[in-house]
Order: C-alpha cells, then structure tokens, then sequence
C-alpha cells in the first residue's frame, strides 16, 4: 500500500490483513503506543465533520503521532494556490495527508503530486475509512464474512460504493436497494460486479422492496448527503417506501442494524431501529479509529 484512496485498490489478502490488525489495535494498543513515534499527519478538511475529525485526531495520538487539523480559513484546496503546490510543500514537512474533500480528483492531486501517503477521509465518490470501519464491524460478529448477506436500503452514494467494493472483494452477498434514479455510479456498478465475481462474492441492485427477504443485516444512510441542495418534501415522497423500520427489519431476518451517521430517527430510519438491541451505529463509529489506525500503521509504521 502506498496511499488509501479508494477500497477497489486493495486486494483480498490487503483487506483482510487491515482488519486482523485493527482488531489487534482495538484489543491491544498498548503495543502500539508508539507507532507513529516522531511522525506528523496533517488534515486538511473542505468539509465539516465529527466522526472523522475527532477519531483520526485522538486515534494518532494514541499511536504516539502528531496531528495537524487544516480546514478552509485559507480557502478551498486549489483556490489560493495549486492543489499540486499544496501536496509538494506539505511533503516537505509531513509523513502523511488526511483528506476530506468534494471532489474526488482533490485526493488524486494530492497522491499524484506529494511524495508522502494519502488517506481519503471521504469525497465524493468514496468513503474507504468507513468501509474498513463497517466490515471490522461485521467481522465482530461474524467469523466468516462470506456467508454475511448485507443489505444496503436507500440512496445510492460514496458510503454505498465503497460498501459495494469492500463487500466483492471479500466475497459478501450485498443487495443495494435504491429508488428509481438513485443507484450507484454505474462504472462503479460494474468495477464491483468484476471483483464479485472473482471473489465469489453477489451484487444485487433492485428497487423492489420485497427484495428485502434474507439478509443478516440492514445498512442506510442520510438520505440527502451533506452539501446537497435539493426539494426536502421531493426526497421525502421518493424515499419514504424505503424507511428502515422493525417491519422492514423483520421481513428481512435481519439481526443487526448499521448506519454511518449522522442518523436522523424517523427519516432514513425509525427510532426504534437506531436505538434498538441490534443496532451497531456506535461500534461502526468507534471502529473508525481502529481501521484508520490500521491504515495509518500500514503506511507508516
């Protein structure tokens, strides 16, 4: 591995070996207090957050690393000055970037043109920090990850990609059920199909509700993603069929819930079901930090 940029770069073996060793780190960090011992990490963050910021903050110092938070007081990436000057004079004194972008291409730049590590804390293409997260997640409950059956229930989007890539690769059987005009990218569609299929893994996509039967877990999002500017009442009416709820939970057999946060109870998902026995929402969010650490120990250490 050389940066982390999407999970379709990953093989078998480098998935799998990324999440024994955030397992080890969760269940362990003692022995890896000082792995980023004299190393620094600068964020630089075009968009806000809580779940990424806060773990990749306090999850590098539990490594013994410095990190450095950058947002937008200079302006957007690429505006006060190239995107590639940026990657070049920040190599100079960093052993790795952390970015959160718009734009995917930001993190391609960044990659292309520094000369040290970069990790994509989300654009908007792909969320790979979230993907190891959820399958570290899944992981704990399940022994063998090619017999999950994983549904995915809403609006098509970079947390969906990423789950399509990570869950091919190590050959899951996910269902991503979408309202008409709200799949996925459809090169990414068929990126994901190729890898299914070398894995042994099974990517549905349908909008059919009733497809819903015979998943061990449910997976949603928001869903408007952050930074759209579109009709509340339009996606509301598009969306409501596939709300979450212990109907829909049931009628899948589903014994566990998942969502990325932030959730908002009685949209994407009932309250009932955020909140319930099965839900894994905060174990997700915890294991960021572990699957970052695993990346940052991987390309660093």
């Amino acid at each position: 591995m050389k940066h982390l940029l999407s999970i379709k770069d990953l093989s078998q073996t480098q998935l799998l070996d990324l999440l024994v060793l955030a397992k080890d780190i969760k269940t362990h960090p003692e022995n890896y207090r000082k792995a980023l011992d004299g190393k620094s990490v600068v964020m630089l963050f075009e968009k806000p957050s809580l779940r990424t910021r806060v773990s990749f903050d306090i999850g590098i110092n539990k490594l013994g690393g410095h990190c450095l938070y950058l947002d937008q007081q200079n302006g957007a990436l690429g505006k006060r000055e190239p995107i590639a000057d940026f990657a070049g004079n920040i190599s100079c004194w960093a052993d790795a970037i952390v970015a959160r972008t718009f734009l995917h291409s930001t993190i391609e730049c960044l990659a292309e043109h520094g000369s040290v590590p970069v990790i994509n804390a989300l654009s908007d293409l792909y969320h790979p920090c979230q993907g190891l997260a959820d399958f570290l997640t899944l992981s704990e409950q399940f022994d063998d990850l090619s017999q999950v059956k994983l549904a995915y229930v809403g609006d098509g989007n970079n947390v969906t990609h990423s789950l399509m890539y990570g869950a091919a690769i190590l050959g899951i059987s996910l269902t991503v059920m979408c309202p008409l005009g709200q799949f996925p990218d459809g090169q990414v569609v068929f990126e994901a199909q190729a890898l299914a299929k070398q894995h042994g893994g099974e990517l549905i996509l349908t909008s059919n509700i009733d497809d819903i039967v015979n998943h061990d877990a449910i997976y949603t999002d928001t869903w408007i993603s952050m930074g759209d500017n579109v009709d509340l009442a339009e996606i509301e009416a598009k969306f409501k069929p596939y709300q979450v709820n212990q109907a829909m939970m049931e009628k899948a057999g589903a014994q566990y819930f998942m969502h990325c946060l932030p959730a908002y109870r009685g949209v994407e998902a009932s309250g009932e079901v955020v909140d319930g026995e099965g839900s894994l929402i905060f174990q997700q969010a915890e294991n960021r930090m572990h699957a970052q650490n695993a990346v940052l120990v991987t390309l660093l250490a």
